[in-house]
């Protein structure tokens, strides 16, 4: 199975969310992640769902996706043309026999300390899911106390653009 990653516009208005991923359930369709946030126009909002299934379950969420109310554009984002970022927060314990150990992950991984304390560390890093997968599997050995991943975020590269509809 493919994954599929697909923006869409919608209405900034209460409930959308809810209506978007109620039809990923109710037709059983299963969601890799979900980010949400307004757009350049504050009337809108902007969604990115990241999918795994064969090309019939692509299109059929497209459809079903464009017939919902206060939906304004659907597209699916080819992974060639676009950015695709994924933001973690990773607590890991802070002793002094690995700090060196973890330091030199956080310069590697090009991620950043962005709390300190005589317990824990913790780091931010941006990336492609695969480089966040691969600071994960990095740092388990040394003790990780806490994470929050945000999901996928995703806009093509060049002037292309999900335009929201004005």
């Amino acid at each position: 199975m493919d994954q599929y990653v697909i923006g869409v516009i919608v209405a900034n208005v209460s409930g959308v969310l809810s209506r978007v991923s109620g039809m990923f359930t109710r037709r059983g369709f299963n969601i890799d992640s979900l980010t949400v946030g307004e757009t350049e126009s504050s009337g809108f909002s902007r969604i990115t769902i990241a999918f795994h299934g064969d090309e019939d379950i692509k299109e059929r969420i497209l459809q079903q996706l464009q017939k919902l109310h206060d939906v304004r554009e659907v597209e699916v984002l080819d992974s060639k043309d676009t950015v695709i970022r994924e933001l973690l927060l990773i607590k890991i314990r802070n002793k002094a026999e690995i700090r060196q150990d973890i330091m030199t992950a956080v310069e590697i991984f090009r991620s950043k300390i962005v709390d300190y304390s005589p317990a824990a560390l913790t780091c931010e890093l941006t990336g492609e899911t695969s480089k966040i997968d691969a600071f994960i599997e990095l740092l388990k050995p040394y003790g990780i106390m806490e994470m929050c991943r945000t999901g996928i975020v995703a806009i093509e590269r060049g002037e292309n653009c999900l335009k929201t509809v004005k």
